[in-house]
């Protein structure tokens, strides 16, 4: 373990932040507004859209710091999370629970802000998205579960607007569902030999890289079918459903990337490809409904 951690408050937010990835709030920002785009037909109130951006950015980091918190026996063990703050002890249990909390805080009081039912469904989504953290303890579906946390987005986006779901937003949903399980299922290519070893559950770790690498490109092609149905039942026009066809070759391209033998671009595969799925989607979605 390093020195004592750096007990200056500046240094621990810097350390926090990165220890959540902040920046990859942007696989599941896009989404949400795509939900309030979609339900408006339009731009949502500026109100509406700051309390979603928020609502957002707490439900993630604390679900996030959640994770690192009850992962951390796991990453101090596996050489490839072993650096990471708490193993290193950069930071302690005790700021990160903290961190939690006043992230939930931040989460309940935006849902408040938004409409009454936003802060009604509010404690069941953030139990949703802790629990994933247990679900590579006892079940290989833990893709799924990652999915569906991300999946939360949308709908939420929706309601935040108008309040009720139809199907719309219950397909775009699904749709992100099986896009993050997807690309969740390539980046545990890289720890199937440690998961294995350790008995934690993912698909990589019980079927094999090859089997759990096609089951992820059919999640995906499922993904790109409910981005294109979420098109049709909304009725876009020819901007969005260019750009979800340049999500499935996106998509396409993150599983040429790569290889049962060779993982090496996998970052590349993660993080650029990914990042540019909901951008393109969401920005596609607002000039489609551009006023």
């Amino acid at each position: 373990m390093d020195n004592a951690p750096d007990k200056s408050v500046f240094t621990q937010v810097k350390i926090l932040l990165d220890m959540i990835k902040i920046e990859h709030t942007v696989f599941a920002l896009p989404f949400a507004f795509m939900g309030a785009l979609l339900a408006a037909r339009g731009l949502p109130s500026g109100r509406q859209g700051f309390f979603i951006l928020i609502a957002m950015v707490g439900a993630r980091s604390a679900a996030m710091a959640f994770n690192r918190l009850v992962d951390e026996p796991i990453d101090a063990a596996n050489p490839r999370t072993r650096d990471r703050a708490l193993p290193r002890g950069l930071i302690s249990r005790r700021a990160a629970i903290l961190f939690i909390l006043g992230a939930a805080a931040v989460f309940f009081l935006a849902a408040s802000q938004l409409n009454r039912l936003c802060l009604l469904l509010s404690p069941l989504a953030l139990v949703w998205v802790l629990f994933y953290s247990y679900t590579k303890r006892f079940t290989s579906l833990s893709h799924l579960f990652l999915g569906g946390g991300l999946a939360i987005a949308p709908a939420a986006g929706w309601l935040a607007v108008r309040g009720d779901l139809t199907l719309t937003p219950l397909v775009l949903s699904a749709a992100v569902l099986f896009w993050v399980a997807g690309f969740d299922v390539l980046y545990s290519l890289q720890d199937d030999e440690f998961d294995r070893g350790m008995g934690l559950f993912s698909l990589p770790s019980r079927l094999g890289r090859v089997p759990a690498m096609r089951l992820a490109l059919v999640f995906h092609l499922l993904a790109g079918g409910g981005f294109l149905l979420t098109g049709w039942l909304a009725g876009l026009g020819v901007i969005y459903f260019t750009a979800a066809a340049c999500t499935a070759l996106l998509l396409v391209a993150e599983h040429r990337l790569i290889s049962p033998t060779d993982l090496s671009r996998l970052n590349h595969a993660f993080f650029t490809v990914n990042g540019l799925v909901g951008i393109l989607l969401g920005a596609a979605t607002l000039f489609s409904l551009w006023p």
